[in-house]
């Protein structure tokens, strides 16, 4: 048999930090239409169903457009969709997953989605589901705990692959500290998968960590299908699924399938010229093409540019803010205007009032103070103005 292993998809995530609300929608939105896509692989895998290994949606407390529009989504999808809450969307009284409203999309809407909330074995024709929902946020325990005292002798059919369906964190992998943001908190939901009864268990399905990433040969995280920060380091593998083939007994074959559609840029750049503006423009055209509305970077400048090349980068960069649904800058740029544009400036027997503003905002904008920056920009604007 086989089946698809995702996790993660956190469905109606804010993206705050996206000022544009239309651009933000936008993104919000591309995370339902994963769904979409996990449903077109698995009609081309003929799956038998889909193991969501937590958070399917960002909140225990959706909004009910959210929740319908996810509805609606695995409904389209046909085979049993499977899912345990994660410490997002955490199960527990009065919690998202029991409320009138859910349930009644739910049936409406997904007769084929099944949220497990109870630690107890789900006995499939073809496999055997064990759910280790989270009912908190934060776990005390270990959210597998109660799988190394059950009686798998008590099985109907013991001939049937065993899949472990888990939220947490193993080896210190953990989502939350893989935050777009430096201002992550870590998170106690610990899974110590060497405490499972060895050979009990034929794939361990978990969620957490936004990345695909293999724990063993036996366990994996498939990460979000829909990328939703930006990565830290070559070992972050997100916007992915899991075709998993398994049989009883047998090592699984796992296949990673891509079905994210935003792209998430990361560059780094370092002026030493003005030409090297230019070398910016086209490493960006390079990386991103001519997609609008569909990318999001986060941008590190450096080094130092002249009046001239200051002028063009603004430029540039108020172009790629509005092809962009994000651009997160770190402009650490000094302007250092050559003596021809700070005489350009400064020499204005004609505009001596330009020429006084210039000359205090070329000794303000020594330094490395807020006010600096201010001065560097002020002046970069009134370059450009003069030279229009």
């Amino acid at each position: 048999m086989n089946f698809l292993h995702t996790a993660d998809w956190q469905l109606g995530k804010p993206f705050a930090r996206i000022t544009d609300p239309d651009k933000a929608a936008k993104v919000r939105s591309e995370r339902v239409s994963a769904i979409k896509r996990i449903g077109t692989v698995a009609k081309d895998k003929n799956a038998d169903f889909i193991l969501v290994a937590g958070d399917v949606f960002d909140s225990f407390t959706a909004d009910k457009s959210t929740v319908s529009a996810a509805c609606s989504a695995i409904g389209e999808i046909g085979i049993p969709v499977i899912a345990i809450p994660g410490n997002h969307d955490h199960g527990g009284p009065g919690c998202l997953w029991e409320q009138e409203f859910f349930q009644k999309e739910r049936r409406s809407l997904a007769p084929n989605f099944h949220i497990l909330l109870d630690h107890a074995p789900l006995e499939l024709d073809t496999a055997v589901i064990f759910p280790c929902p989270l009912l908190r946020r934060h776990e005390s325990v270990d959210p597998t705990e109660w799988l190394r005292s059950f009686d798998f002798g008590s099985l109907k059919n013991k001939d049937l692959p065993r899949i472990a369906l888990a939220h947490g964190s193993v080896h210190g992998f953990d989502s939350e500290g893989n935050d777009d943001e430096d201002n992550a908190l870590s998170s106690p939901n610990l899974i110590a998968l060497d405490r499972l009864p060895p050979d009990e268990f034929d794939f361990i399905a978990l969620g957490d960590w936004h990345g695909t990433k293999k724990i063993n040969s036996h366990a994996w995280y498939a990460g979000t299908p829909e990328i939703d920060r930006f990565p830290k380091g070559e070992n972050n593998d997100p916007g992915n699924i899991l075709n998993i083939e398994l049989t009883r007994g047998t090592t699984p074959t796992v296949e990673k399938i891509t079905t994210a559609h935003l792209g998430w840029h990361v560059i780094e750049f370092d002026f030493a010229s003005d030409e090297d503006v230019e070398r910016l423009a086209e490493q960006l055209t390079d990386q991103i093409g001519n997609r609008a509305q569909e990318d999001l970077l986060q941008l590190t400048l450096r080094g130092s540019l002249g009046m001239k090349g200051s002028t063009r980068l603004g430029q540039l960069l108020e172009t790629w803010r509005s092809r962009l649904l994000r651009l997160k800058e770190k402009d650490l740029v000094r302007t250092a205007p050559t003596p021809e544009e700070v005489a350009a400036l400064t020499e204005r027997a004609g505009d001596p009032l330009i020429a006084n503003v210039a000359t205090g905002l070329i000794h303000e904008a020594e330094g490395n103070s807020e006010e600096a920056e201010i001065a560097r920009i002020a002046l970069r604007e009134l370059y450009g103005a003069i030279n229009r």
